[in-house]
């Protein structure tokens, strides 16, 4: 086993850098469900696996679950794959549910700025897609308005001074 692999008995890699067999940093330290690192050796929430090519209704049906369960970072992920693995005229559509799922991974960390940022930027890429892709306002059965809509409302409330709770205000992405 690569020495950098190799760890105690805190999971913590003995040189300090998590890097997978070609170097490329791989951070193995747990995870909570919003994404926030946690010591090594406590028990975390299982990632989600990485390069995971699913039909798009998949991804929707994933997404939605991980969302409902409080974990948009994970959620985040699933969109990811989609925007990588995706055909090329829907990688705006992906990145934008991405970066939404990513603004509340924010909000729920109480990071106002970001988390509103990222919400307004998500809402404004799913709206652009619409409206590029006539007749495709609902692609895989998405209300692409109700969550550009969802996004922008949940945005002036964590401006506003809300606690975001995730699971409790996870996006509906069909309508």
């Amino acid at each position: 086993m690569d020495s950098a692999l190799d760890s105690t008995a805190s999971n913590r890699p003995v040189d300090g850098r998590d890097r997978d067999e070609e170097g490329r940093a791989r951070n193995a330290r747990p995870r909570d469900g919003l994404g926030r690192p946690l010591p090594y050796g406590a028990d975390g929430v299982p990632r989600q696996p990485e390069g995971v090519v699913r039909a798009p209704e998949e991804t929707v049906a994933e997404a939605q679950r991980l969302l409902d369960e409080g974990k948009p970072f994970h959620a985040h992920e699933v969109f990811e794959d989609a925007w990588k693995s995706g055909p090329e005229e829907e990688r705006e559509l992906w990145r934008g549910l991405a970066q939404l799922a990513v603004g509340l991974t924010h909000a729920a960390r109480g990071n106002v700025t970001g988390g509103a940022r990222l919400l307004r930027r998500g809402a404004g890429a799913v709206t652009r897609w619409a409206a590029s892709a006539a007749g495709r306002e609902r692609p895989y059965g998405m209300d692409l308005g109700g969550v550009a809509g969802w996004a922008s409302e949940l945005a002036g409330d964590v401006e506003g001074g809300a606690v975001v709770d995730a699971g409790a205000r996870a996006p509906r992405l069909k309508g």
